[in-house]
């Protein structure tokens, strides 16, 4: 062997100065062992991604379909294609031989459906592993002239330089534009979306309506010379300055409807295809456009619902199943996947002629069509193409729709589905920087129950929830999804519509699924439509996944709220006072669900998202800090994101150092910037940290000492005695997180040019510095600093760990 008995990172940097020393082989991208990319002496930032070859190394002889494998499953779970230019191929090595494959013959698996990419790509025992291998195997059994690239370092020396010198093409100039092909279409795709996309006159829900998509104008950009579509038959064609249509795309606009112009001449356009290389070769043409379901855009991705059910919780949820339903389930009830993608769901269940399987995408059928002839347990005719949301049950096949009409089977019917859980608003939109995706939950059916359900018709899966209950009624129910349908407060029309007995409910964490954003509960419900019961509140299963199994981990117990007083913001509300009073901030408020914690701050000024802002004075400044403190003291996790706040008994105005302990705590949390205007959140004399002038403000000192009147500061002398607020007193954990405070105030205003009248924010600035992209960083170069922040933080940490028994004591939570 050329090279024995040595390291992985001695063995990788081997084969870069045998064969690749014409290239950088520097950089580590996102897991990848080995990349090669031209080096460059101009650095670039168009062409600063441009890759040759991803590559999986291994130090000892290892089977190339494994290493394959493995780069395969590590490159699939960072998505790295859909970041950085994809290369022309991947390879692997070992300590003996080094082989390369296409990208292109690989691409397909990386976008196949219900596929689970977050497991371990070094565990080689896994389903999905197996599943990739089995892939690889075949591509290159069937596809790849494996003699053309498969070398030994040893024997085939020059056979492989050789192959690198002509495949691995240098000289490029630093101006010469990327070339287009199968292999990089798609992240071209992606970056056209983000600039000429938005340039582009058209109204896009109407455009969607009529099955015309983003990926269609950028196909007629892709396949054009000099502004022109060459190939007819597409959907959309570049005109020279405008795209046309091949169908009407707005009925009211019947001048224009079957055009789009760009608004603003092209400019973008012309910036955008000034770097690549067009049309692609014309071998390419049919492939691009017979992978046009690769451009679908992530909204409709969301409608279809392709989201991978991992093996554990299905296998978790049979037993459920059975549990409630009794162990002859499968022989006893008819089953309907109504929204099955490939039919992951499926599998293990044994009767198929008990089982019906539907999907929104024809290629979904066929994938489940083609595992039955591997040995699936579906009939081909009870395998279709359906529309839940929006086709009429007339649609069904006969025997399906025989079972829907009798009311006696019907209450053998088993409705057991994971639905999509796309929703019309998320976080962006509500924080005022993205769109509301109103499209994705736009339906027949979120229109015929919208008056009924309100805001819970933006829901998916809710809409699945809703039809199946009120148009399949009396059957049973098993369905995973989120929980808001059993404790959000915008949920309450559907909770008073849909009244069933919920049997048995498991919660897991969503990180387990694939294509699912965020980290909370995903519930498994089963319910019995028959028992006409309104949801108040259950004891889950909590089970997370440990060493590949299932494993029960504690209860939860959950609650609709439904009967109680209110939520914290109504508590919140109470304390809310007239603008006469002087401000010294504003709390920003939001949902009051851990989910949306992160947006609670204390700021100067009023900001322009779609939150709750909240006036702070002299006369709700307590009220304030323990909203703050409540919803901040608890960290936020994947089981407790869906938690609600609550109006809280009335037993903490009696509590004082409570009061006093979320004082602390929100003095050194909070936003306030002096630049921004006066600070007035200075928890510290001028003596106590040696400050060079006099602040601007006094107040928190002043509120502190019980100097401050209790409607208002700014006629602080002209008040009387018996209406000042009481000193405020400090438990031993909040006075040493004043102590901390103190000392780092202490330390900052030791520094040249220091501002007097410093927050804790312009402190953290004035260290830490920000990025290149204006973010501050996470840590200072000053050790000082850091070893006193580190300090408070501690100090901090101890008092929320104080405070979290009261916020359950006084029912701001309820365990």
């Amino acid at each position: 062997m050329k090279y024995s008995n040595i390291r992985e990172e001695t063995l990788k940097n081997k084969v870069e100065q045998d064969f690749f020393g014409k290239f950088d082989c520097t950089e580590i991208i996102r897991d990848i062992d080995f990349a090669v990319k031209l080096r460059r002496t101009v650095i670039s930032v168009d062409f600063n991604d441009e890759y040759l070859l991803w590559a999986e190394a291994k130090a000892v002889p290892t089977d190339i379909q494994v290493m394959l494998s493995q780069l395969v499953l590590t490159i699939g779970k960072a998505r790295t294609f859909d970041k950085i230019l994809p290369p022309p191929f991947l390879g692997c090595f070992d300590c003996e031989k080094i082989a390369f494959v296409p990208y292109s013959e690989i691409q397909n698996i990386f976008y196949q459906n219900d596929f689970n990419w977050n497991v371990a790509p070094s565990n080689h025992e896994t389903r999905e592993f197996k599943q990739v291998y089995a892939q690889i195997k075949k591509i290159i059994d069937n596809d790849i002239p494996w003699e053309t690239y498969l070398f030994d370092f040893e024997k085939d020396e020059k056979e492989l330089k050789r192959f690198i010198r002509d495949n691995f093409v240098v000289g490029k100039s630093e101006t010469a534009k990327i070339k287009i092909d199968k292999n990089n279409f798609i992240i071209i795709y992606n970056k056209w979306l983000e600039t000429v996309q938005p340039t582009i006159a058209v109204k896009w829900e109407k455009a969607k309506a009529r099955g015309i998509i983003d990926g269609d104008f950028y196909l007629a950009d892709l396949l054009s010379e000099e502004n022109k579509t060459l190939k007819e038959k597409l959907f959309v064609l570049l005109r020279d300055n405008y795209y046309e249509f091949d169908r009407i795309v707005d009925e009211d606009d019947i001048y224009n409807s079957k055009r789009a112009e760009f608004s603003d001449n092209q400019k973008a356009y012309k910036q955008f295809w000034a770097k690549y290389e067009r049309p692609p070769l014309e071998e390419y043409w049919d492939y691009i456009v017979e992978r046009r379901d690769l451009l679908v855009p992530q909204d409709v991705r969301e409608r279809k619902g392709s989201f991978f059910t991992p093996k554990i919780w299905v296998e978790l949820s049979q037993k459920y199943i059975a549990d409630v339903l009794g162990k002859d389930w499968q022989d006893e009830y008819y089953v309907w996947d109504c929204a099955a993608g490939t039919g992951n769901l499926l599998a293990g269940l044994t009767n198929k002629y008990n089982i019906w399987a539907s999907t929104l995408d024809k290629a979904d059928v066929d994938v489940m069509k083609d595992r039955i002839r591997n040995g699936a347990t579906l009939l081909e005719s009870h395998v279709f193409q359906f529309d839940f949301l929006n086709d009429d049950f007339t649609k069904l096949p006969k025997g399906l729709h025989d079972i829907i009409n009798d009311e006696t089977k019907r209450k053998k019917m088993l409705i057991y589905i994971n639905p999509p859980y796309a929703e019309s608003g998320d976080s962006r939109q509500l924080s005022g920087t993205g769109k509301n995706k109103s499209e994705v939950s736009f339906t027949k059916i979120g229109e015929k129950y919208k008056s009924k359900i309100k805001n819970a018709s933006n829901e998916l899966f809710v809409q699945f929830l809703t039809r199946i209950y009120c148009e399949i009624p009396n059957c049973k129910i098993a369905n995973f999804s989120k929980l808001k349908n059993l404790q959000s407060s915008n949920f309450s029309y559907f909770r008073e519509l849909y009244q069933a007995k919920l049997e048995k409910i498991f919660l897991v964490p969503s990180y387990t699924f694939d294509n699912v954003k965020g980290n909370f509960p995903v519930g498994f419900f089963v319910w019995n439509t028959e028992e006409k019961v309104k949801f108040k509140s259950i004891v889950a299963d909590v089970f997370k996944e440990i060493n590949g199994e299932a494993t029960f981990i504690n209860n939860k117990t959950l609650h609709s709220f439904d009967n109680k007083k209110g939520k914290i913001n109504e508590w919140l509300r109470e304390y809310d006072e007239p603008l006469q009073y002087q401000s010294i901030g504003i709390l920003v408020g939001d949902a009051p669900d851990f989910q949306h914690n992160r947006s609670i701050c204390i700021q100067n000024e009023k900001g322009t998202g779609h939150y709750v802002y909240f006036s702070i004075n002299s006369n709700n400044l307590i009220e304030t800090c323990i909203y703050f403190a409540v919803r901040k003291v608890i960290p936020a996790d994947w089981l407790n994101d869906r938690d609600q706040f609550l109006y809280p008994d009335n037993k903490w105005k009696k509590d004082l150092e409570f009061q006093n302990d979320c004082l602390a705590y929100t003095l050194f949390n909070n936003n306030i910037q002096s630049k921004y205007g006066v600070n007035h959140w200075i928890p510290f004399t001028e003596h106590e940290i040696n400050a060079r002038d006099k602040f601007d403000s006094h107040f928190m000192i002043g509120f502190i000492d019980g100097k401050i009147i209790k409607n208002g500061y700014s006629n602080l002398f002209e008040q009387q005695e018996d209406k000042f607020w009481i000193k405020r007193e400090f438990s031993t954990e909040a006075q040493n997180v004043f102590e901390a405070g103190k000392n780092l105030w202490r330390y900052y205003h030791e520094q040249p040019k220091c501002n007097v009248n410093v927050s804790l924010y312009d402190i953290r600035e004035y260290f830490q510095g920000r990025n290149e992209n204006g973010k501050m960083n996470n840590k200072s170069s000053n050790e000082t600093y850091n070893e006193l922040i580190v300090k408070l933080r501690f100090a901090l940490k101890i008092l929320a760990k104080k405070i979290e028994p009261k916020v359950y004591e006084y029912r701001f939570l309820i365990r």
